[in-house]
């Protein structure tokens, strides 16, 4: 698959504008996002690609007046060594988990340690979103339980579960991409109760989950939220991420219509991860 790469230059003193492009981005189709000295470098696949609609968001994006941008093309090509060569470093998250390709080297013991060859997959562990998710997943009572991963990306949050003892467990995703290196993930961690599914919410049927996990992002989430209740049993408990604070009324709104009750939740530089419990 090809790929075109736009770098956007921003104040990056200014950290948040780098997180709030990102998600309207992901609006429009862009995949993966690094933020560097620069500013932001994100991915969209070639045939996603919209110039219009890159144009309109920047033109209506209120939290910079001007952000220019430059782009290339990225043929397919082997993505484990663009991510050595610039992106993925090491994830390692006190003595609890640590996250690495297969090509790092002198990797610390940790209780979890997950393998992940990203490619061009969303999921790394190095977004906050993400990282407040596996710390979610990390700490919660999950052994024996079965599991639903919604917008799966790498799989990481599924492979921890999994390494935690969560059986059986569903991962699920609407990109081919992700899809495929979702399951090159699961294999190289060695992990066997994994399903990996292509496809949204409409894949969801009469099957029960005592956890759900969806980090996505607020529309869908919003969207999708009746879908996840539906596969919840009383007890249920629903983690959500891949929205900012000042989002959680909204989204706390419509889950009370679904009788979900907040438990808690985790703030990491403005994103945060909800904890839902089915009364």
């Amino acid at each position: 698959m090809d790929y075109l790469e736009f770098i956007f230059r921003y104040d990056t003193d200014k950290d948040y504008i780098g997180d709030l492009l990102s998600a309207a981005l992901g609006e429009i189709g862009f995949e993966s996002f690094v933020k560097g000295n620069e500013g932001l470098t994100a991915y969209v696949p070639q045939n996603l690609y919209n110039e219009e609609a890159i144009k309109s968001l920047l033109a209506s994006f209120e939290y910079a007046d001007n952000i220019p941008y430059e782009s290339k093309l990225i043929k397919g090509q082997n993505w484990n060594e663009e991510w050595e060569k610039h992106y993925f470093q090491p994830i390692i998250m006190g003595n609890d988990c640590v996250i690495h390709s297969t090509f790092h080297k002198d990797i610390p013991a940790a209780t979890y340690e997950i393998l992940i060859d990203p490619k061009m997959s969303f999921g790394t562990g190095h977004h906050e979103t993400t990282s407040l998710m596996l710390g979610e997943v990390l700490k919660a009572d999950i052994k024996g339980k079965s599991l639903l991963d919604m917008g799966c990306g790498t799989a990481v949050l599924a492979i921890l579960a999994s390494k935690r003892g969560a059986n059986p467990i569903l991962a699920i995703d609407i990109d081919e991409w992700v899809y495929e290196n979702s399951l090159e993930n699961i294999k190289l961690n060695d992990v066997n109760n994994i399903r990996v599914m292509q496809g949204g919410a409409e894949l969801l049927g009469k099957e029960k989950f005592d956890i759900i996990l969806a980090n996505i992002n607020r529309n869908i989430l919003l969207h999708d939220m009746h879908a996840y209740a539906a596969c919840m049993n009383t007890g249920s408990e629903l983690f959500m991420s891949g929205f900012y604070k000042n989002d959680i009324p909204v989204i706390d709104e419509e889950a009370k219509k679904l009788g979900l009750k907040l438990i808690s939740f985790e703030e990491k530089n403005l994103w945060v991860a909800v904890h839902y419990k089915k009364d």
